[in-house]
């Protein structure tokens, strides 16, 4: 908006100081004089008084010198402020003109012009020109033109103005609120014409708008462990934060997962649905997901919002690995019953992930005496437990256990090894258990010496020591002359056949058990004579003999 506001001084305002109601002019034209006790000249009193300044309220001032104005260039000009004379006044005091545009009730700029009321003919005299914001905004292409009379000769003016034919010129770029600034303007009047001059301030009311400028900016982190196990849940956290300046509306957050990994529900898609994000503002979401199988998985996740507003996530790579065992049982594939069985268990994580709480236990077979392992184990029940805390990959465990069987057979020794996230491993070894034979044959006489026809008995008895049966056991008694046979009995009949008496075999005969056969023979001449004996079996490598002697007299 350009305002214009004009005041013009002329002869008229000359005229009515000569009116008798001062108050009345001050109420028409806002004049309001000022009185002072003497006229001054040249500094000097006209009343023969000592020298006294002429007594004018100050204004507040701000020098304006705008850049790019130029300076008046009359034919003489006297600065301000070195100006060699005072006002010439006639009529003591002077006078202030004074205006608000466009109202005093609605008050936007003030004009207080401070005139001399007299002035003496071609003496120089200068007066004020005081412009002020009356408002709380800008003002801007602020121009303030003074035209001057025709009759004045212009000296000097303050601050610096353009001058335009009998035209000065102040222009102010920006006014500021409630700023003063003050215009001087010297010179003299050339002839007993009154002088007429008119002050016009025309000016722009600057009215700003402020449209703000923004963009979003969307970022988008994912985060991810590096490794996990197989059984493991996989964590993911995601942060979502604008980083720009105004909101984004409706951003919505979607990760496509690689094929492997899925969500609880089985799903390959995670998404999310932010809504709007104010500038500065991070939301955060979690959630896991699960591998099917091992391997590495390359994830990124996508955020997104309305006018193609995108944002992808950094690549987040996941290994997903397993321990796998392996068990090993090592021991004798037969032994002697009575004889202990030494077993080595070997236990290897052949995975590409750590077995951790790996556990091996062994089944103890019933009625096993004897028992003794590594250090490390705990007997629970009727099996051994060994317990490691966690068992690298590649890394092995050794432990070994002895124990003596009681009875006969094949035993089974089977070890199984368990661990977090791994499959069970299992692995046996079968040892044959047999006993041993050990038959011991005794033959004793129950009467001895005996008198010549007389009777003796001879006792035979064989003794199974061992641990096994031993089977098809034969029995042959040699008789000597000097003896005769008279009869015969025990576990198996008996068949005489000259000097010799021959008995059924024996099918079985057990560990710790005995056989026991008589032979009842009489002397029939005096002498020392011998009982033979020979026993043989299916397990025996050559026959036992055994004898007794006996003696004969009359």
């Amino acid at each position: 908006m350009k305002s214009v506001m004009n005041i013009s001084l002329f002869s008229m305002v000359f005229i009515l100081f000569g009116c008798q109601d001062k108050k009345a002019q001050d109420n028409i034209w806002g004049i309001r004089p000022i009185e002072t006790e003497e006229m001054v000249y040249a500094g000097q009193s006209l009343s023969g008084g000592e020298l006294k300044p002429i007594a004018v309220a100050p204004l507040r001032s701000k020098t304006v010198t705008p850049a790019g104005y130029v300076g008046v260039t009359p034919e003489r000009t006297v600065p301000i402020s070195v100006r060699p004379n005072l006002v010439t006044v006639n009529e003591s005091g002077a006078y202030i003109v004074s205006m608000i545009y466009p109202s005093a009730d609605y008050g936007i700029i003030q004009i207080d012009k401070t005139m001399p009321r007299e002035v003496r003919l071609k003496q120089p005299f200068d007066y004020s020109i005081g412009i002020t914001n009356l408002t709380d905004v800008m003002l801007t292409n602020v121009t303030i033109t003074e035209e001057l009379p025709r009759d004045f000769e212009l000296i000097g003016v303050s601050p610096s103005a353009k001058k335009e034919t009998n035209k000065l010129v102040w222009m102010i770029d920006s006014f500021t609120p409630k700023e003063t600034t003050q215009l001087t303007v010297s010179g003299m009047g050339t002839s007993t014409d009154n002088l007429e001059n008119s002050t016009t301030v025309t000016y722009a009311i600057q009215v700003r708008s402020n449209v703000r400028i923004v963009q979003p900016k969307l970022e988008l982190k994912i985060k991810a462990p590096s490794e996990v196990l197989l059984c493991d849940p996989i964590p993911f956290e995601f942060v979502i934060s604008n980083l720009g300046s105004g909101f984004a509306q409706n951003v919505k957050i979607v990760n496509t997962l690689p094929a492997g990994l899925q969500t609880a529900e089985g799903s390959r898609e995670i998404a999310y649905e932010v809504g709007t994000l104010l500038a500065g503002q991070s939301q955060q979401f979690s959630t896991q997901v699960r591998a099917t199988r091992t391997g590495i998985y390359v994830n990124k996740a996508v955020a997104s919002s309305v006018y193609g507003l995108m944002a992808e996530s950094a690549t987040t790579v996941t290994t997903v690995r397993q321990p796998r065992l392996t068990i090993v049982t090592t021991g004798p594939s037969r032994q002697y019953l009575g004889r202990p069985l030494d077993y080595e268990i070997t236990v290897t994580n052949r995975g590409d992930g750590p077995a951790k709480d790996t556990v091996v236990e062994m089944p103890i077979p019933a009625g096993a005496t004897s028992i003794e392992a590594t250090s490390n184990a705990n007997f629970s029940g009727a099996k051994l437990i060994w317990q490691f805390d966690t068992l690298e990959t590649s890394a092995s465990k050794r432990v070994r256990v002895s124990y003596v069987p009681t009875k006969a057979g094949t035993i089974t020794n089977i070890a199984t090894v368990t661990a977090y996230c791994a499959e069970t491993a299992t692995a046996s070894t079968q040892t044959m258990v047999t006993g041993i034979p050990a038959v011991r044959l005794d033959v004793v006489d129950l009467d001895d010496p005996i008198e010549v026809g007389r009777p003796t008995t001879y006792v035979i008895t064989v003794s199974n020591q061992g641990t096994a049966a031993d089977t098809n056991i034969r029995v042959i008694c040699h008789l000597e002359d000097k003896v005769q046979y008279v009869s015969s009995a025990g576990d198996t009949s008996g068949t005489i056949m000259g000097n010799a008496i021959s008995f059924a075999p024996l099918h079985s005969l057990a560990p710790k058990a005995r056989a026991t056969w008589r032979i009842v023979v009489k002397g029939v001449s005096p002498g020392d004579v011998r009982f033979r004996v020979t026993m043989s079996s299916d397990q025996l490598a050559r026959p036992v003999e055994d004898t007794e002697a006996t003696r004969l007299y009359e």
